[in-house]
């Protein structure tokens, strides 16, 4: 099953409270970065392609009411 599949089969607030722990998750990677701590360089590009997708649905569900 596809990620966007599955972030469709949840609820906004779930999404809301998914894109929450996404940008959380992002400020500390580049706080890690920062501070020369960052062992996964790849992760950073991955998270942020997470909070588009989950922008993309989000904004598909707003659409749709």
């Amino acid at each position: 099953m596809s990620i966007a599949k599955e972030l469709r089969d949840k609820t906004p607030e779930q999404l809301v409270d998914h894109l929450v722990g996404l940008k959380k998750e992002q400020f500390n990677l580049r706080f890690q970065k920062a501070t020369g701590q960052l062992q996964n360089t790849s992760r950073q590009r991955q998270v942020k392609k997470d909070i588009a997708r989950v922008k993309t649905v989000l904004h598909e569900c707003k659409a749709a009411v």
